[in-house]
């Protein structure tokens, strides 16, 4: 894909394939005031305004046939306050890159997602979050932003200035602007001791309370046409540090949890009645190991894979049963499943359309191989996700829309409101926005 400042365009895909578009420009601001031209001049010119990350969201919530901007260019820390312990990063930055240079300088996010691909504006803006019994989603721990609104003024929000755009603009969806710089809450460096283990779905479902309360970041995957699941418990350490081998890691971590997965993938793919006998082996595949290490190697994990996926945060006290009727779901089916499901949970956030927003949450994603059919099982589990009113993860596959979502979201009308005053004309609508938020 050509992406210049000079407004080349061409075709844009997103990382999971299954969404495209083609913007009439595209613009790589090297600065604030560049990307403010542009907006205003995409204004002038009565084109709509989408600024692009990664790609790895499923849904078409960045996709435009206006301008599109991307801002790999506005990359890099601005400013670290020790006192405050907050980090001041340009929107750009790509995730691996902020936890590096943290690391660097002794400090550490608190909690954050499986992969640390996405720019840290697309990660917040569509609400990527991790594991935590305690610790919520990336974008709960921001402190300030700042972003370019449909006039192409910059605005500064924190809970002490512009309060009101700072609840919603956490997770804004990019409907309320470009976000140009994210001020996070840091805290010195730690260690995490992680404890993977596979376990029966029965025990874990029977256990999941205790096992939720009794560590600080609990998840598990479970393995669709068996009763196995693959847990992994994180939890702080004194340490000392105790990192996954070389060898051991480019072994489980590349070599089983990538290349052979990928070719049991190929081979489910081309013959779906071999899936149920790789997903018993794929869930025997690893063993149990503990490691120790410092946060980001903890809590992320390459994924070179690719697939499509749907995520549903639900009522944490509702997980076991949704999980449970998911299963059966899969179980009385013709679907031949090779991803496994992912399950995590988040406390309670006060970010206007999180999806923990008001209430303690617990996550279930499902995933198919990419170029794989995926509706019929994503529409079966979308059934049983939104009969216990479930809310999509923005970012990921899924069918809602102003009439479902306002109804699971308290502060839903809090956020239109405000978007109607920064952006009454629609300078940042698309197909997306326009079937989750309204016209």
């Amino acid at each position: 894909m050509v992406g210049t400042a000079s407004g080349k365009s061409g075709t844009w895909r997103n990382w999971g394939g299954n969404v495209s578009a083609h913007p009439l420009r595209e613009v790589a601001p090297a600065s604030v005031e560049e990307l403010a031209e542009a907006v205003r001049a995409a204004a002038e010119d009565g084109l709509r305004v989408k600024a692009v990350g990664t790609g790895h969201s499923f849904t078409s919530i960045a996709a435009t046939d206006g301008v599109l901007i991307r801002p790999h260019l506005l990359t890099g820390i601005r400013a670290i306050d020790r006192d405050a312990m907050t980090v001041t990063v340009e929107a750009g930055t790509p995730l691996k890159r902020l936890n590096a240079a943290l690391a660097r300088e002794g400090l550490s996010l608190t909690n954050m997602g499986d992969i640390m691909e996405q720019t840290v504006s697309g990660a917040t803006s569509t609400g990527t979050h991790g594991t935590g019994r305690d610790s919520a989603s990336i974008a709960a721990q921001i402190r300030g932003l700042e972003l370019v609104t449909a006039d192409g003024s910059v605005l500064t929000c924190s809970e002490k200035e512009n309060p009101d755009v700072f609840a919603a603009a956490r997770i804004g969806l990019g409907a309320l602007g470009v976000v140009t710089a994210i001020t996070f809450a840091v805290e010195p460096l730690f260690l995490l001791t992680a404890r993977e283990e596979p376990m029966p779905l029965a025990r874990v479902l029977a256990e999941f309370d205790e096992l939720w309360a009794e560590n600080e970041h609990f998840e598990f995957y479970w393995f669709p046409h068996t009763g196995s699941t693959n847990t992994k418990r994180n939890n702080r350490s004194a340490g000392p540090e105790r990192p996954v081998g070389r060898l051991q890691g480019w072994f489980e971590d590349e070599f089983l949890s990538n290349g052979v997965f990928q070719v049991a993938n190929w081979v489910g793919r081309a013959v779906p009645a071999t899936v149920p006998a790789i997903a018993r082996i794929s869930s025997k595949a690893l063993s149990a190991r503990t490691y120790t290490d410092i946060p980001y190697k903890v809590f992320t994990s390459p994924r070179r894979v690719r697939f499509v996926e749907m995520e549903y945060a639900v009522p944490r006290e509702a997980v076991v049963e949704t999980l449970r009727e998911l299963k059966a779901m899969v179980d009385r089916s013709p679907l031949r499943i090779s991803f496994p499901v992912e399950v995590r949970t988040a406390p309670a956030d006060d970010i206007t359309l999180s999806t923990a927003s008001g209430r303690d949450s617990a996550y279930i994603a499902v995933h198919m191989f990419q170029g794989t059919p995926y509706r019929a099982y994503f529409t079966a589990a979308e059934r049983i996700f939104t009969a216990h009113e479930g809310r999509p993860h923005w970012g990921k596959v899924h069918t809602r829309d102003t009439e479902y979502l306002s109804r699971v979201y308290p502060r839903f009308t809090e956020f239109t409101a405000l978007r109607d005053r920064l952006d009454p004309d629609r300078l940042f609508q698309n197909d997306y926005l326009r079937r989750v938020l309204g016209p």
